[in-house]
């Protein structure tokens, strides 16, 4: 008998523990199949568990400023991919390219960023700019 109890105490908080992990990682919400890139200057760079957040002021048509907030891996994933805490700086200007969500409001799940350098981080780590295009010499 108690042999079985302890079989399905194991197997109730293996399930516990199992169901919330499924569920946390669902990108349901973002529409995978749109890209929207934005201009903006961060207003925030959130480097929280479990996910990182950008939190992106971004000029609507009528030149004023709404907050977009976009959705980023893990600190563990991103120092992988090259980031730090002070990659992004409040002020600084950005362009990001999301998956945005399903619903039309201001956010969505991160792509890439260019940063003021010209260089791109995003899920394969950074990408320095290119080199300026070199000019034939002068005849």
């Amino acid at each position: 008998m108690k042999t079985k109890a302890l079989a399905i105490a194991g197997i109730a908080t293996v399930a516990v523990y199992a169901v919330p992990a499924v569920a946390h990682h669902s990108f349901a919400m973002f529409d995978a199949a749109k890209t929207v890139v934005l201009q903006g200057a961060v207003k925030e760079f959130q480097w929280t568990n479990p996910h990182a957040w950008i939190l992106l002021n971004v000029a609507n048509p009528q030149g004023q400023a709404e907050q977009w907030a976009i959705e980023l891996n893990g600190p563990s994933g991103l120092v992988r991919d090259g980031w730090k805490p002070k990659t992004l700086t409040p002020g600084m200007p950005v362009e990001v390219t999301i998956h945005p969500l399903h619903d039309g409001t201001n956010g969505g799940q991160f792509m890439t960023v260019k940063l003021p350098d010209g260089s791109t981080m995003g899920r394969g780590g950074i990408q320095q700019a290119p080199p300026p295009a070199e000019r034939p010499p002068a005849p």
